[in-house]
């Protein structure tokens, strides 16, 4: 008898949508590690007098292709006010109060009034005179704050100004920064949003409670409505609430989310007129969760998107987009309109009378749903859907612990970190969010000692023993956190501190950590192997024993001496650290280790093993992506050893490969050298 009936398209939609997708422990997994980050990273933002919020699906849980992170920034020293008797409960020595006025504004728009003096220069360049009073313009102010970010943050051509957001792209994933001001309480005019909420019992009352107490946000961006005098209209956000609301999604709900995003990006935006976003998408999960009328279960879930998609062209046919949270605000005025609302519809008409066969036009989908049309007995476990194994979860884990970065430079605000990571691991907490703190415990630790290595001119002889026991404190207690490649910071720093027979004992134990067979590095592990070494242990011995990193050179950090060339470089063409493998790097300070000590036997095995491993590994080892970088360091080494031809050959092999770290100035300066020297060597 079959205990294992065949599924549904639904089901099978539902399955193959996990597997793309993610499950939802990884969805969890991901938001539990970025929430405890952003909880991590808010005091030290908060010191500053900032706040900061991170949006877009990277945030909500997708790491699909397309998936963006939408970064906010805000100054809690802006004051936004709906009535002017509220400017009472603020210090107007202290805070630059504006007003909210929306009387003679599109709907979800309004206009901001200065009613304080300030002497903040940009707010004072942003003003512009309306009717007897001082406003801020939010054109300008939209330019004024992408000015300083390429002139801070980002290589300029790699920047370019995207609605009220700087946008740009760090390696693939696309950002958005969006320097906006806080409203809190919630403007009055979103009144008729709660009264619709409770009336519908969604969002669950905690939720709504929670997205009432946080703030709403203006963004410098007018409408559409007449574009030639909307230099003074800010629009409304709700990034945070929407955050909320995507949480609050069961997963059928979120992979019928994710199922828009990929129709849209693979089939209905495959023309080069892409009148639609994915926050349409967006918008419309929230209206149709919000009706009551779809069941929202996997064998469901085809339902679920054929109603999305009715909804969507019903939208069209009538020319009107209602915000969810602002109805009267038409996200269609001015956009889809006229002969271009008409051909979207005719496009819209024609996937709804193909029926489940439109889904095939995305390569994504096609690839999930052709083996369940075609044949009529397959068998899936819709356990598929749900469960991982061990080493999956683990990845996953790895992953978006890899994807943290830490923007602070000075020691006052690593202190910070450790205090707020302190406080927080008093909390009940999940698995992975305690995972989190262990590892940005490691990772401050880290940056800390580096950063005060590089303030040791500002110590005296009497304390340079003493501070060196800190910093050599601190790194053996990332080494003991972290994962298995945090061992090779203190053998940096043993090499930086030139204590060259340590550096060799600390590369010595981390080599043999490394030849582990339960070891996971870039996604490569032996499945079995890895379950019989530590899947009995707690997460947090796993990724001590088992887990390895890539060793990640911060741009404002100087690790290593020979490497400080390629960091100026990289850090001048917009990228904001070196990464390198940690097999590379034993090999690296190997070679370089032996050379300084004067063991030439040892230091050509350790030479001709970094070659070996450059030439025959298939990316296990060495990533294709790094590869331009690790073949640069080959160079280095070859040339500090004295082979100028082999350098030669190996930084002219940096220039062939991927130029993920951008050190092409680099390596060229670098083959001028070599060639000038063995040009004096041939005329010695």
């Amino acid at each position: 008898m079959d205990h294992n009936p065949r599924l549904s398209v639904s089901e099978v939609l539902y399955v193959g949508l996990c597997r793309k997708i993610g499950t939802p422990t990884e969805v969890a997994i991901r938001r539990d590690v970025m929430d405890m980050h952003e909880m991590i990273e808010k005091p030290v933002y908060n010191h500053r007098g900032i706040a900061v919020m991170k949006s877009g699906s990277y945030r909500e849980g997708f790491r699909l292709r397309s998936s963006d992170i939408d970064t906010m920034f805000w100054h809690y020293n802006y004051k936004l006010i709906t009535d002017i008797s509220q400017s009472r409960f603020y210090n107007t020595t202290e805070h630059v109060i504006l007003l909210m006025e929306d009387s003679d504004t599109p709907p979800g728009f309004v206009r901001l009034s200065l009613l304080t003096p300030t002497k903040h220069e940009i707010t004072i360049s942003c003003l512009v005179l309306f009717n007897g009073s001082a406003y801020i313009s939010s054109r300008l102010w939209r330019e004024m704050h992408f000015q300083l970010q390429n002139k801070v943050h980002i290589k300029k051509e790699n920047l370019r100004l995207h609605g009220p957001c700087s946008s740009g792209f760090h390696g693939s994933i696309e950002f958005d920064l969006a320097h906006c001001l806080a409203t809190f309480p919630w403007p009055k005019l979103l009144g008729s949003w709660v009264d619709r909420c409770q009336r519908h019992t969604w969002p669950p009352v905690p939720v709504l409670e929670i997205i009432l107490k946080n703030e709403c946000h203006c963004v410098p961006i007018g409408s559409k409505v007449n574009v030639t005098s909307n230099e003074l209209e800010w629009r409304l956000s709700f990034s945070q609430a929407e955050q909320q609301l995507v949480c609050t999604m069961n997963h059928t709900q979120f992979l019928c989310y994710g199922l828009l995003k990929i129709f849209l990006k693979e089939i209905i935006n495959c023309r080069e007129n892409e009148l639609l976003c994915s926050y349409y998408m967006k918008t419309t999960m929230f209206w149709m969760m919000q009706s009551g009328q779809v069941t929202w279960c996997p064998t469901n879930l085809l339902d679920c998107f054929w109603n999305c998609l009715k909804y969507l062209i019903h939208c069209v046919y009538c020319g009107v987009f209602p915000n969810f949270f602002i109805p009267q605000n038409n996200m269609f005025r001015n956009k889809v309109v006229g002969v271009t609302r008409k051909s979207l519809l005719r496009q819209l008409h024609l996937y709804y009378r193909m029926g489940v066969s439109c889904l095939l036009l995305s390569p994504t989908l096609r690839s999930i749903l052709e083996s369940a049309l075609s044949s009529p007995s397959i068998v899936l476990s819709a356990a598929e859907g749900k469960f991982l194994s061990l080493v999956d979860l683990d990845i996953c884990g790895i992953n978006e612990l890899c994807n943290l970065n830490f923007p602070a430079q000075k020691i006052w605000q690593f202190y910070i970190y450790l205090k707020s990571i302190n406080t927080l691991s008093r909390l009940s907490l999940s698995s992975y969010q305690l995972l989190t703190l262990q590892y940005c415990t490691a990772e401050s630790l880290v940056h800390l000692a580096f950063i005060m290595t590089n303030s040791a001119s500002c110590y005296t002889h009497k304390n340079i023993y003493y501070i060196d026991t800190i910093i050599c404190g601190m790194l053996k207690m990332a080494a003991i956190l972290g994962p298995v490649s945090d061992l090779l910071y203190l053998a940096l720093y043993y090499y930086r501190t030139e204590r060259y027979d340590k550096t060799l004992h600390i590369t010595c134990i981390t080599k043999e950590r490394l030849s582990q067979t339960c070891i996971m590095y870039n996604e490569t592990v032996d499945r079995q192997k890895y379950n019989e070494a530590v899947g009995n242990l707690s997460l947090s011995r796993r990724m001590k024993i088992a887990w390895v990193n890539d060793v990640r050179l911060l741009k404002t950090i100087p690790f290593l001496e020979e490497l400080c060339i390629e960091q100026f470089v990289s850090q001048h063409n917009g990228e904001t650290l070196l990464i390198v493998s940690p097999f590379v790097v034993v090999e690296m300070l190997s070679v370089l280790s032996h050379h300084r000590l004067g063991n030439r036997t040892q230091c050509l095995q350790s030479l001709t093993d970094l070659q070996t491993l450059l030439l025959y590994d298939d990316g296990r080892y060495a990533p294709l992506f790094t590869r331009d970088l690790s073949w640069q360091i080959l160079g280095i080494c070859q040339h500090a050893v004295g082979d100028l031809q082999g350098a030669l050959e190996s930084f002219e092999e940096s220039l062939k490969q991927e130029p993920y770290h951008k050190i092409k100035e680099a390596t060229d300066f670098r083959i001028e050298c070599v060639k000038q020297q063995i040009q004096r060597n041939v005329h010695m």
